[in-house]
């Protein structure tokens, strides 16, 4: 024997969710139409009863009302007259018996002749008193329902009885013809139910996958655990690109403050591009996004059931810590980049030095050598003495190389001085390489000579930063959607190597700026100017 308590053997499944949804239902439906049938048999039974009692008490007022039966009453032979009269008013109305007695109960009628002249079985009290009333009683004929009235003459007087009744018996075979149609009632209600619960449990079937409610309780506690664990953001949208799921990353990514479940993309506060791809619902692999103050990485599947779409799932990742790890390693590439160049021009430099020596130049070689490294040296000194913050020293010197080599002169203006700001270096390095970039490739696009202007100052605690290229500049129409992710004059196939994606450089420059409470405008027309301002995190003294 099995305990109960025993876990079920191996090779067994608990029974499923829709069986014993089933079962219930069965059980439920059964129990309920057996009730009904019950109700409805004890409600028939007693409709029976009270149409007996109206049926009865109307005959026995016909009766008492007759002058035939109150002249036979009162005459010599009442039995040879009222016998074979009630007999037939009998037999006319389906009652089992109609008797007619004097008042000292000998009857004059009765349905059997031998009956005649005994004694009545029954109260007669109320009649005697000139009220009909209606009882259930035992005689001779077995139990009935009957109704028994005065016979009064013109005086008021009562001169006879009737009694009118039907026998339960009777009531009980009418009673039963009935029941066929509450017997079918009820099992074609059954079969109805048992066929509805039958399509519920089966379509509940294809839903709960055939799990039962021990597996659907141990799958539900896995998801909790898994959705909120887990690092990456998740979001689940429907056909209607509604949210039905998101976890904890998920809103702390998107910045949402309470549970979006049930909402619209487009009542969640992304941005355009975002919601944009979230609507649209394809296949998306790693797609870079701007939300809010973060970089996201996107990726999204679309799901089917039954070979209809039905939403999608949409996982988020932060991109922002990499991107700015991104922006130092730009620094390091810039200066890389600026070391390279400068070796190169050193090679160079040295190369003609060596010549103008062999041809027995020497002090053109001299000259030549100290003019090279002192225009390198007062660049270098200037940058250092105006600028403490190191990361965007050295970002300086590089974009001013990488410039250089472009062909493109990077002029630092000579009020710049910024002191330390308390400014994360990863983010200086984002604002002013990608405004730098940006700057360079728009003056290479416009005509010579193709120059570049920075400049930063420190005023009233508010860093401020100002990039102006001689390119072609941007449109009144244009200046609206500069910052957008994705957006961009440039021509798609013009990939600089180790730059950004195109339409991501400016978009993570507004998202710098909004990170750390600043603002960003741009100024239209030939020449466009990039204008930052970035409250500092410490207070500076400034002269």
């Amino acid at each position: 024997m099995t305990r109960p308590d025993l876990p079920p053997r191996r090779g067994t499944r608990p029974t499923s969710l829709a069986r014993q949804l089933l079962v219930l239902q069965g059980l439920v439906v059964a129990v309920i139409v057996v009730m009904a049938t019950a109700v409805a048999y004890v409600n028939a039974q007693r409709t029976a009863q009270d149409d007996a009692e109206v049926e009865t008490t109307a005959i026995v007022g016909a009766l008492a009302t007759s002058p035939l039966v109150l002249e036979a009453v009162t005459g010599p032979r009442p039995t040879e007259i009222l016998q074979p009269y009630v007999e037939a008013v009998r037999a006319d109305t389906g009652t089992s018996f109609i008797t007619v007695f004097a008042p000292d109960r000998t009857r004059f009628t009765h349905p059997d002749p031998a009956q005649i002249g005994g004694s009545f079985l029954g109260t007669i009290e109320p009649a005697l008193a000139g009220r009909t009333f209606t009882e259930t009683y035992t005689g001779t004929l077995g139990p009935s329902v009957r109704a028994t009235g005065p016979i009064v003459d013109q005086d008021g007087e009562v001169v006879g009885l009737i009694s009118v009744g039907i026998t339960l018996d009777a009531i009980g075979s009418d009673l039963a013809r009935s029941m066929p149609g509450i017997v079918g009632t009820g099992l074609v209600t059954l079969a109805v139910g048992s066929t509805g619960s039958w399509l519920l449990s089966r379509r509940l079937r294809r839903q709960t996958r055939g799990l039962g409610a021990p597996e659907l309780a141990r799958m539900l506690d896995y998801y909790q655990a898994v959705l909120h664990a887990v690092r990456e953001g998740l979001l689940v949208l429907d056909g209607e690109r509604r949210v039905q799921l998101v976890n904890d990353e998920a809103r702390r990514l998107l910045s949402l403050d309470d549970d979006p479940s049930g909402r619209h993309v487009d009542e969640l506060g992304l941005s355009e591009d975002l919601a944009e791809m979230l609507r649209l619902q394809a296949q998306t692999v790693d797609q870079v996004h701007v939300s809010g103050a973060r970089v996201l990485v996107v990726n999204q599947v679309p799901a089917r059931a039954s070979g209809r779409s039905a939403g999608a799932v949409v996982t988020l990742r932060d991109h922002t810590e990499l991107q700015a790890l991104t922006g130092e390693l730009d620094s390091v590439r810039a200066f890389a980049e600026s070391l390279r160049a400068q070796a190169h021009e050193a090679g160079n430099r040295l190369h003609t030095t060596v010549s103008l020596i062999e041809l027995g130049r020497g002090q053109d070689a001299v000259e030549f050598a100290t003019a090279e490294l002192a225009s390198a040296q007062r660049l270098t000194d200037r940058v250092v003495d105006a600028v403490e913050e190191p990361v965007l020293a050295a970002l300086l010197l590089g974009k001013s190389a990488t410039a250089h080599e472009r062909g493109v002169r990077l002029e630092i203006d000579p009020g710049t001085a910024v002191a330390a700001t308390g400014i994360p270096s990863g983010e200086l390095v984002t604002i002013v390489g990608n405004l730098l970039d940006n700057a360079i490739d728009a003056a290479l696009a416009g005509d010579p000579p193709r120059e570049v202007q920075f400049a930063a100052w420190i005023d009233s605690d508010v860093l401020e930063i100002r990039v102006e290229d001689s390119g072609p500049g941007l449109t009144e129409q244009q200046v609206p959607r500069v910052f957008e992710r994705g957006w961009t004059t440039k021509d798609p196939d013009d990939k600089m190597p180790g730059g950004p994606g195109r339409g991501l450089g400016l978009a993570l420059v507004a998202q710098a700026v909004r990170r750390n409470g600043g603002s960003v405008a741009v100024r239209p027309g030939p020449g466009a100017q990039f204008a930052v301002s970035l409250p500092v995190r410490t207070p500076v003294e400034t002269s």
